[in-house]
């Protein structure tokens, strides 16, 4: 099993994903070799709350010009979306704004 701070890279801070806070969801960047119960585990042992269910979601790399070369990627990135169980008290990194 892997080191839980390995697992979440970090928070993703969009305007939907501030919206999917108001129904107890956020949103993380994760490693892309995590799976939905090393993310679970990471983020109740992180933040101490109680995570109802997980869903994961990977996003391939863009092609870009990157200066005066004519090719390159953007990496490959996995997203969770994390919904807490009832009852669960929020995120603190999140409601600090």
């Amino acid at each position: 099993m892997r080191n839980s701070r390995d697992v979440i890279i970090r928070p993703l801070i969009s305007e939907k994903s501030t919206d999917l806070m108001e129904e107890n969801k956020y949103t993380f960047v994760v490693s892309g070799k995590a799976n939905k119960i090393e993310i679970k585990h990471a983020l109740e042992e992180i933040f101490e709350v109680k995570v109802k269910s997980v869903n994961t979601a990977n996003f391939k790399g863009k092609m870009k010009r990157l200066g005066r070369f004519p090719k390159g990627k953007q990496p490959s990135w996995k997203k969770a979306i994390i919904t807490l169980a009832e009852g669960s008290k929020p995120i603190e990194l999140f409601e600090s704004r």
